[in-house]
């Protein structure tokens, strides 16, 4: 098989069932944190903001990742660059378990952040490489890894750690990595053909000439569209759990609440990426951007249990087919030789509104004394988002022939 035949090929598909089996291993070190964060915070003996700070830096290393290895992927192919972040998230998970402080641990997981990003944006970037009839449906199961990761290991951990502790856990990850990462990542050492590469770039290059924007304005739009949608996404997702406590409903309903947006999440994603193949992926972004935007008002009128259940669970189908389509309209536009790099540079754009929009709402919170104004900071920076991707819409729809009128 050779050329353009390989492409939405039985051995493509091949590949991407090999690409969620590593992203749902190699997203751990996104999660472990989160799982032994009490564990860390009751020996270490520290506040829930100290106790937090590992989190912050695995998320700092994640966007820092997600940009700087996607130019080794594409120079050298993702085989490589899975190889070296399963040896770094190894030595990071292995050196975390050692750490004697809360700061020592939080330099760590910067190491393991920038492992682990390797199996998210770069890894979807080569997925993409391998489809164009169904690079939609395929970007999502990739994506979809990451939220899967977050939904399994919490389970699989929990009895590890009730019996030996979080430094236990930490070695384990660390083994488990290397030894399921390393082998799975070999099968993915074939290139795509220069022919298959030349026939999506010659699609991305006409994309891109109605569109009128060159490859770095149109990545510099699409990472503020990122930052946008991302601080509004960031506000239930992060604090969704802070926000039960202050309604009284406890911790627990709001940790369920969470795990209802990461399940709405998977759905979304894999909906969204069959939209995508039919719609493409700037339409597909634009339905799943005004859909969060909605999600997001409804917050406001409601606060009971019930209807938070609800919102939540809507929230979670609206928002998550949005970071893929991202990448999809940077393969749609740009050409493959450049996917590793720009679809990580979005993605790290993502991840910092992530990142910035969580300590934004905290902080309208403490100046404000409610979440009100942090939901509504939400939706402002929402409609920024979906701006952009109406602008970038109407760039590229055709237009009409001009109808000629009779004398």
């Amino acid at each position: 098989m050779t050329g353009t035949e390989i492409l939405d090929s039985r051995y493509a598909w091949t590949r991407l069932a090999i690409s969620l089996a590593i992203a749902m291993v190699g997203n751990v070190g996104m999660w472990a944190i989160i799982v032994v964060m009490p564990a860390v915070q009751a020996e270490f003996g520290v506040d829930r903001a100290a106790a937090s700070l590992p989190y912050t830096v695995t998320m700092l290393g994640f966007a820092l990742g997600n940009f700087a290895v996607g130019r080794v992927v594409d120079r050298f192919g993702i085989t490589v660059a899975l190889t070296l972040a399963a040896l770094v998230i190894a030595v990071g998970m292995g050196l975390s378990a050692l750490s004697p402080s809360v700061h020592v641990l939080a330099a760590m997981q910067f190491i393991v952040g920038l492992g682990t990003a390797v199996s998210f944006g770069p890894l979807i970037a080569d997925v993409s490489l391998w489809f164009v009839r169904r690079r939609g449906i395929a970007v999502a199961i990739t994506a979809s890894g990451n939220y899967l990761s977050g939904a399994i290991w919490p389970v699989v951990l929990a009895g590890i750690l009730s019996e030996q502790g979080w430094r236990a856990v930490y070695l384990v990850l660390a083994v488990v990595t290397l030894v399921a990462v390393v082998p799975l990542a070999m099968f993915l050492r074939r290139r795509v053909p220069l022919e298959a590469r030349t026939h999506a770039d010659n699609l991305s290059r006409m994309r891109a000439q109605a569109a009128g924007f060159s490859p770095r304005t149109l990545a510099l739009m699409l990472g503020l569209a990122g930052i946008a949608c991302c601080v509004a996404m960031s506000m239930p997702q992060v604090h969704i759990v802070s926000f039960c406590v202050d309604l009284g409903y406890g911790p627990a309903v709001g940790g369920q609440m969470l795990s209802l947006m990461l399940l709405g999440g998977v759905v979304s994603r894999l909906v969204s990426g069959l939209l995508a193949d039919r719609l493409g992926g700037v339409r597909t972004l634009l339905i799943g951007s005004a859909l969060q935007c909605v999600a997001l008002f409804l917050y406001l009128p409601f606060d009971g249990m019930v209807s938070l259940y609800v919102v939540s669970a809507i929230f979670g189908l609206a928002q998550g087919g949005i970071v893929p389509s991202y990448a999809l309209v940077v393969r749609e536009y740009m050409p493959s030789a450049e996917a590793g790099r720009r679809v990580g540079f979005v993605m790290m754009a993502t991840i910092l509104g992530m990142a910035l929009g969580g300590w934004m709402s905290g902080w309208i919170y403490d100046v404000t004394g409610s979440y009100q104004m942090a939901f509504v900071n939400g939706i402002v920076w929402n409609f920024l988002n979906i701006g952009i991707i109406v602008l970038i819409l109407m760039r590229t729809r055709p237009r009409r022939p001009a109808v000629a009128v009779a004398a």
